[in-house]
């Protein structure tokens, strides 16, 4: 009996070390206020998380507030494979709310974790460029 609960108790233990690591996370500091999820976040640092069922969350450091991101599709790996973790934004051009100002906007685009397909997050219709963001796996 005790060694049944020792088995199980190492099982669970060792379910629960994989289950973290099965989980990619990766780190970035964005310099620019941002756009995802239709939301409007500040700078700052983020977090990349796979959540239990397939899809993303943005985790903002200082604040712990978590915004979940909607896949509309993976993209496959490019040639070489990405090594490092990646932020893709569409840059495009709005007008402040009093319609005076040109403003850039970063709207998060695309998620790139090492070792996987990317997650497309948004998509941009008409002009946009394009600005990464490299960041570093969490370990």
């Amino acid at each position: 009996m005790k060694r049944q609960a020792a088995a199980l108790a190492a099982l669970a233990l060792f379910l629960a070390a994989g289950a973290v690591t099965a989980f990619a996370q990766a780190a970035f500091k964005v310099p620019f206020p941002l756009k995802a999820a239709g939301k409007n976040l500040a700078a700052g640092e983020y977090a990349v998380v796979k959540a239990p069922d397939g899809g993303l969350v943005l985790k903002q450091a200082a604040t712990g507030r978590e915004t979940p991101l909607a896949v509309l599709e993976r993209i496959p790996q490019p040639a070489p494979p990405v090594a490092e973790p990646r932020l893709v934004f569409d840059e495009v051009g709005d007008f402040a709310p009093s319609y005076t100002e040109y403003i850039t906007v970063y709207v998060l685009a695309e998620v790139w974790l090492p070792g996987e397909d990317g997650y497309r997050v948004h998509v941009t219709k008409g002009a946009h460029k394009t600005k990464a963001v490299s960041g570093a796996a969490a370990r």
